[in-house]
């Protein structure tokens, strides 16, 4: 992942939760011309999407903790410390959906509703893939 993305405040992925991943890959995947591979992520199975030789996103099944939600893309922004930065939404008047969590060999992310309803996802990276 380019270093511009772990700049906080940064947009830094994209991730598609979804109903039918397997229609979901055919379907982007002639749209925009991504290339899809396996994610490096245990226990989960997850789909990394590249445009060109980047990273910029992934697809997964909706999880059991979300089961009900439509399918929906969602961002993620780059920040500092997650911890942090959720405790100053809520103190701000945005609320949790989902408290700060690790995700092995990427970081810990958490997501966020704003004062208006809009969800959002932040996340601190602590892994760093090799250059390509």
């Amino acid at each position: 992942m380019d270093t511009k993305y772990k700049q906080h405040g940064a947009f830094s992925w994209c991730e598609l939760l979804t109903t039918d991943v397997a229609d979901a890959k055919r379907f982007y995947s002639k749209l925009f011309n991504w290339t899809l591979e396996p994610g490096p992520l245990p226990d989960m199975e997850y789909t990394l999407v590249k445009s060109g030789a980047e990273q910029m996103g992934g697809m997964m099944a909706i999880p059991p903790h979300a089961q009900g939600m439509p399918p929906s893309w969602g961002i993620y922004v780059t920040v500092d410390d997650v911890d942090a930065t959720a405790k100053l939404a809520v103190e701000m008047g945005g609320k949790l959906c989902l408290g700060p969590q690790d995700i092995p060999q990427v970081g810990r992310f958490c997501v966020l509703l704003d004062p208006q309803g809009a969800m959002i996802n932040i996340i601190t990276y602590t892994y760093s893939p090799p250059a390509e």
